[in-house]
């Protein structure tokens, strides 16, 4: 096994593999896992299933394994390594313009922001960092760097923490993760104290932090970007839009560097799932990116807190920070006055329909709205409050917003909306902002993310059989759908279904908008009262 392999000093030598290929030996289970782990990821890469909209921030417990007073790294070397992460995931990092012009299009930003857990697994506070002695002096990757018992650290629960390990490994291993799918007290990623972070005992050519970024990939089911066959051209790594390649690059290529007749742009080596040195792997693609949201959406859906990746990207924040926008409104854009663009649209559009409707509605409750109709009738109210959002709101509302091809014009869409994971109103939680403690790790919608396939809007074509991937199992998914309850005929009755296809109409569309991370706070309270409503005149 590996434990007697000795690698080159020179090589990004990675265990992963190994790792992985033990626990298919001596776990069935195992396999099983990752068969239906792989199966969602194909499904993902297809479009069929819904991404989790702006950026996961997760949390991360660092256990410094140390035998040598030197090997028990800084406070800082660690916040260096956390910097790394969150520019390397949000493709901020400086060396990003030094992708070639051939791969620059398909360079993506992850969407994953990473923190020190500022809460143990009791609930007391913690700096997120566990330092333990051992009598160990180079651990290998039979994954004893794990467990209290074989001198190193026992995880914290895997479904709440990023586990990193920081040790001294021997053999020239430079670190390895654990794919999702295995098991829970063994979860996590290992690097030797030589690759962690930019400073303190981190050595070049890997002291730039991207072995952690390299091991964390592999954490979010990315395979090495060579397809793990050797030297050979027939191995994948399950992504399209990166090259196939012909083994691991080492050192510092010069573009292009060409195998597999995959010329003229040749191998990604840049990337950071190959083996090139850490000054030259700056990036990931946009299928990797897809791939890793599937992680997140499937097997560890449990981790990580839903935050906004707004302050990137200033231009964004109008919309995500109505506060800000209404003191500092931009000169140039008068169109775009606070007064008529929040105050007026959201008043009329959404936010006074729902409150008539739940708080001023009449004593004697829905049914007599209903049933009496009028000018005041909330039948009038919401196709107005639509009809009037849609003309004053149209940089919210894309032309192709709501249009399902295949359709006949004026009938209410019956295929595929979302399931009621996205389709309801995410919980107050999300509104109001997490408070402390594991609810800042919380998932914000009820059930958490992945529990059924989330369907795209649009209505989907036929689902044609998969092809298999390696331990996938190569079946379609069943369908899933959120559809209002059919009228069976009465004049009170038939109004009330009216109405509900109304709702139904109008919660799809804030979904869609919720998923495009286009609604402020004003919006999501305006989603909370359309479906308490929409519950309240019976809708499911």
């Amino acid at each position: 096994m590996s434990d007697n392999t000795t690698h080159p000093e020179r090589c990004r030598c990675c265990g992963t593999m190994s790792v992985h290929r033990r626990l298919l030996d001596q776990d069935p289970g195992y396999a099983r896992r990752r068969s239906r782990i792989e199966e969602h990821a194909f499904r993902a890469m297809r479009g069929t299933i819904v991404q989790r909209p702006g950026c996961t921030r997760i949390p991360v417990v660092v256990h410094v394994v140390y035998n040598t007073d030197e090997q028990n790294i800084s406070r800082e070397q660690i916040d260096s390594q956390i910097e790394i992460l969150n520019e390397d995931f949000r493709k901020t990092n400086a060396d990003i313009s030094t992708v070639p012009a051939p791969f620059a299009p398909v360079a993506a930003d992850a969407r994953l922001l990473f923190a020190l857990a500022t809460s143990d697994p009791d609930g007391n506070p913690t700096d997120g960092i566990t330092r333990t002695r051992t009598d160990v002096s180079g651990f290998v990757d039979d994954d004893k760097v794990k467990a209290d018992a074989s001198g190193g650290k026992d995880a914290w629960p895997a479904d709440e923490y990023l586990n990193i390990w920081v040790c001294p490994l021997s053999g020239g291993l430079l670190g390895y993760a654990q794919f999702p799918g295995g098991p829970a007290a063994t979860d996590g990623v290992v690097v030797t104290y030589t690759g962690f972070g930019n400073m303190g005992t981190a050595r070049a050519p890997f002291d730039l932090g991207r072995t952690t970024t390299h091991e964390i990939g592999h954490w979010l089911n990315l395979f090495h970007i060579w397809g793990d066959d050797g030297t050979g051209c027939s191995g994948s790594d399950f992504v399209d839009d990166t090259p196939n390649q012909g083994g691991a690059n080492l050192g510092k290529p010069t573009f292009p560097k060409v195998s597999c007749d995959n010329g003229p742009d040749g191998d990604m080596f840049m990337n950071y799932m190959d083996y090139v040195d850490d000054d030259t792997m700056v990036m990931f693609t946009e299928g990797q990116v897809a791939r890793m949201q599937a992680c997140l959406d499937g097997p560890r859906s449990a981790i990580g807190e839903m935050v906004s990746c707004t302050p990137l990207h200033p231009k964004a924040l109008p919309k995500d920070t109505p506060k800000e926008f209404t003191k500092e409104p931009p000169k140039e854009r008068p169109k775009d006055n606070p007064k008529e663009f929040v105050k007026e649209p959201v008043k009329e559009s959404v936010k006074e329909g729902p409150k008539d409707l739940i708080k001023d509605g009449p004593k004697d409750g829905i049914k007599d709205v209903i049933k009496d109709g009028g000018k005041d009738g909330i039948k009038d109210g919401i196709k107005d409050g639509i009809k009037d959002g849609g003309k004053e709101l149209p940089k919210d509302n894309p032309k192709d917003f709501g249009k399902d091809p295949g359709l006949e014009p004026g009938k209410w869409k019956p295929l595929d909306p979302p399931p009621k994971q996205i389709f309801e109103v995410p919980t107050k939680q999300l509104v109001e902002g997490p408070v402390g403690g594991k609810q800042a790790f919380e998932n914000p919608l009820p059930g958490g993310w992945g529990n059924q396939p989330v369907q795209p809007m649009q209505p989907m074509q036929p689902v044609q059989p998969l092809q298999p991937f390696v331990l996938a199992t190569g079946q379609a998914p069943s369908g899933a759908s959120l559809k209002p309850p059919v009228a069976d005929g009465g004049g009170e009755q038939d109004q009330s279904q009216a109405l509900l296809g109304e709702y139904a109409q109008l919660l799809a569309q804030y979904a869609q908008l919720y998923q495009q991370g286009m609604l402020d706070q004003q919006g999501m309270l305006a989603w909370q009262q359309a479906w308490a409503a929409y519950v309240q005149l019976g809708g499911r």
